[in-house]
Formats: C-alpha cells, structure tokens, sequence
C-alpha cells in the first residue's frame, strides 16, 4: 500500500488556510535575509582527488607539534587502544536513542556501571545516566536546590569555571534565579568570610563551589555551613582518585564532567557531564536512571527508573527536560574507568600531580615568574608573568609553546597571569621547552614593563 502523507488537495486546502498561493510562496525567504547572488563552489572532484584534498588540509594541522599545556576544563589525557577497540563495536553504534525500554541489556548494564562508577568516585549515593556536559550538569544541579528549598537565589564561587556561570547564568535567567558570587583570596579559594551570615536570611537555595577550582586550587566547604544545599563542581575528575570525595568535603549534589576519562580533547567536544547526589534529592535528579533487579527467573536484570522527565510524568511535575548524554560518551568513559581500575586511576592522577609540580618549579626557577596563588594545587597552578599573560603567550607560540590560559580573558584583574596544566602526557622536554621559552621572552617583556612604568 502505497502511503501518500498529503495529496494535493490536501495542499490546496492547507494553502488557503494560511492564505499562500502556492508552495514557493509558502516558503519564500523574505529578500532582506535571502541570499540571492550565485554561490562561487568548486567544482565537482572524484573520490579519490577529494581525499587527496582533505589531506592536505589534515596536514595544515600542527597542533602535535607544540608542547601543550593548556587545560581550563578540557584535559590532555592518554585514551588506552583497548577503548576504540570496544566503543567501536557495532553492538554499541546506534543513530538510535540507546536508552529507551526496548533497549538491551547490555547497554542499560553499561550505564548502570558508568553511574556506579560516579558514586563510587564522588562519595554520593545515587548518579544519573550522565548529561551533556559539565556546565549543563551545574546548571541542572542548581535548579534541582531551587526545586528543593524553593527559593530564588544562588551563591556561586567567582573560582567556579566562567564557562559553567555563564551557562548557569543563561538558565537561571529564564527561571528568575538571582546570583550573588563569593570572592577569592590570594590562596586561590573561595572567600567564605561571613558565609553564614549570608545564608542566616534563608534567601539562597544553594552555595556552589569548584574543587579544584577555576584556579587549580583545591577548594571546599567550610564546615558547618547552615541551611543551604551545598553543590560540589569536578571538572578534573581525575583528581577524585586522590583527593578526597564532594561528600567528604560536604556536598549535597555533585556535578561535573567526565572528558579526562578516555575522551579525547578534539579541540573542545564532545563532553559528558554527570550529577550525583545524596538519597534526599533523589526524587529531583534530572534525566534517566538505570537500576539493576532480578527478572522472574532470579536473574540481574537492568531497568530504567525514576525517570521525572516530562516524556513520562505531568509536565507541571517534570525536574527536567534535559536529555541523557550522547550515551556513547558515558560508554567511552565507562571503559576508560574499568581499563584503569582503581590502582591505574591512582597511579595516573599521581603522575599527573608530580608533572604538574615539576613544571610549576621549572616556571617558577625563571627570574620575574612569580606564583599567584598560595593555595594547593593539583595538576593546574596559576603563574604571574612580566608586562601582559597574552604578551608571554604569543611569545611563547612563536616558540611552539602552547605556555597555558590567559586569565584576563575571564578576569581583567588577572591579566598577568596564566593559568598553566600538566597531564601524564606532559614530558620532560615540553617541560625544558616551557622554560626555555620563560628564560628568553620574559627579561624582554620585563624590561618593557620597567620602561613603561617610567
């Protein structure tokens, strides 16, 4: 049976209720956006002069050829062959939404590891089946405190990444959510001074801080905070195999984004966000959860629950209607964690705090290079440079140096500083590099900056 969706009088008879003509009418480009001048395309190629061409496109690309050491919330990190070997495999490739009730065991049993994974790594009781990224995490995060207190208002960390505050600031907006931000202190973490004085007016749903944060710093919550939920952001999740969980250091929800676990940087996506949280906000954790049970012959069995997405609940009553990540991300991150285990977790988050001391003395050996932040650091640290951080950074380029951030781009106070990472693909000689870079940029840049003090 043939199957025609709209005959034409169907067409007709759409057309004259909308009042257009004809087709073309209906879908006319109005002439002050059209583009009407004659696109300038190349012309057709064969196959084989098409690969050529991209190519050599592919190899205008040097970035392999710098030393990196740029990081910010996008890491470096070694992805082992075995995870290509398994996340490629057909079973896993779908254009499908892999999560649906009819999806298989296998993959409901791949998510359930991923959210067993993130609580065993956060401390927390219960995590999601992950969410686009960290700052969509963050954003979700806060709105399940507002759901819980129902106040209007959050107090956010200035130390928290400025890409997540500026994506919270974009849902909070639409929801009429205020948000007042702590300083920093020249450790580097946030300024807790008076914190409780500012909870004590019931007026904020939650406090947010970023461990470690924005800044490298290790950061937490005072003890004792009152009345508030508390929301922990790991951006470096690496650093929970050897710091201690967002639930030791008092976190009622923790966020963040998983990238480091065997997702390669590819010049700044696809990412895979996550949220877990205490037993109490169970019932208010967006997007999908996968629990295991036993079907009616006694065996595992893997099920989707608490689902408070508005596909399967009132609308009025929906937490969220955000989307579960692209599900393969999770699984490239699910594969990554079992490859690694506890002990190589360890071991790498170790090389990575090693690295990242090693290259912070090195910076720090150079005369003028100066330390920012007192505070202690993980696998990022901020440096002080001579005369403009952009300055240093392009000197640096120029060197086939990749030196870190300019923190002016975020903050304008900070417009000497750079904002430097260390991965355990960092090397000895990128490290030499770096220096040597320092030692022939910055008396010059000094030397510019006493001039223009005269």
């Amino acid at each position: 049976m043939s199957y025609t969706p709209h005959t034409p009088s169907d067409i007709r008879a759409m057309l004259e209720a909308v009042g257009a003509k004809d087709l073309a009418e209906l879908v006319k480009v109005p002439d002050d956006v059209a583009l009407r001048a004659k696109l300038e395309l190349s012309p057709a190629l064969s196959e084989s002069e098409i690969a050529c061409k991209f190519t050599a496109l592919a190899a205008r690309n040097d970035a392999p050829n710098y030393a990196s050491f740029l990081g910010a919330g996008v890491y470096r990190h070694y992805v082992p062959p075995v995870i290509g070997a398994l996340a490629m495999r057909g079973e896993f490739l779908t254009a499908y939404t892999p999560y649906q009730a009819e999806v298989s065991q296998g993959y409901l049993q791949a998510i359930y590891e991923w959210q067993t994974y993130i609580c065993l790594l956060t401390g927390m009781d219960l995590a999601n089946a992950s969410v686009y990224d960290g700052a969509t995490a963050l954003a979700e995060g806060a709105i399940m405190a507002v759901n819980a207190t129902g106040r209007q208002a959050l107090l956010v960390s200035k130390a928290v990444h400025p890409n997540y505050r500026a994506v919270l600031g974009t849902y909070c907006d639409g929801l009429e959510v205020e948000i007042d931000e702590l300083e920093y202190l020249p450790s580097g973490t946030t300024d807790f001074t008076n914190l409780n004085d500012k909870l004590a007016g019931g007026k904020y749903a939650a406090v947010i801080v970023q461990s470690p944060n924005f800044f490298g710093a290790i950061d937490t919550f005072p003890k004792n905070t009152a009345d508030a939920v508390k929301i922990g952001v790991v951006a470096e999740p690496l650093s929970l195999a050897v710091l201690s969980t967002p639930r030791d250091w008092g976190a009622d929800i923790c966020v963040g984004e998983a990238q480091s676990f065997g997702i390669a940087a590819a010049y700044g996506g696809p990412h895979v966000g996550f949220i877990a949280c205490t037993k109490e906000h169970m019932r208010r954790i967006p997007g999908r959860l996968v629990g295991r049970t036993v079907d009616n012959a006694g065996r595992n069995a893997y099920v989707l629950t608490l689902q408070a997405r508005e596909q399967h609940i009132r609308r009025e009553r929906a937490t969220s209607n955000i989307c579960t990540n692209q599900a393969h991300c999770a699984l490239i991150a699910t594969i990554y964690l079992a490859a690694m285990g506890a002990t190589g977790l360890r071991d790498c988050a170790l090389e990575n705090l090693r690295l990242a001391q090693a290259t912070r003395k090195a910076m720090l050996d150079v005369p003028d290079v100066t330390a920012r932040f007192s505070g202690a650091t993980f696998n990022e640290f901020v440096i002080r440079v001579p005369g403009s951080a952009a300055e240093t950074l392009e000197a640096l380029r120029r060197k086939r140096v990749l030196g870190g951030l300019d923190l002016g781009r975020f903050y304008p106070e900070l417009d000497d500083c750079i904002l430097t990472t260390a991965t355990e693909l960092t090397t000895q000689a990128d490290i030499d590099a770096l220096q040597a870079g320092l030692r022939s940029v910055v008396p010059t840049l000094r030397k510019k900056e006493l001039a223009a003090a005269r």
